[in-house]
């Protein structure tokens, strides 16, 4: 499983937002996104893919998405 978990400091209300990927029993690949107010329940997509390859480049397409609109790396 590879987890990206990034955070924006809008003040008051900090954001979240993560992204990861991983594995099943039947051979398929999935990326989670979560996003949403950090303390609180976010919203949740998750995606199929047949192959690692495409799941970890959407997953690198998604984290670099969301470094554009300020959310930076959780330190720690």
């Amino acid at each position: 499983m590879l987890t990206f978990l990034m955070l924006r400091d809008t003040r008051p209300r900090p954001r979240f937002y993560r992204v990861e990927v991983s594995y099943n029993l039947f051979g398929e690949y999935s990326v989670l996104r979560e996003w949403g107010q950090r303390g609180k329940r976010g919203q949740a997509l998750l995606v199929w893919f047949s192959n690692l390859r495409e799941a970890c480049l959407a997953a690198e397409r998604w984290r670099k998405r969301a470094g554009r609109r300020g959310y930076r790396p959780m330190e720690g």
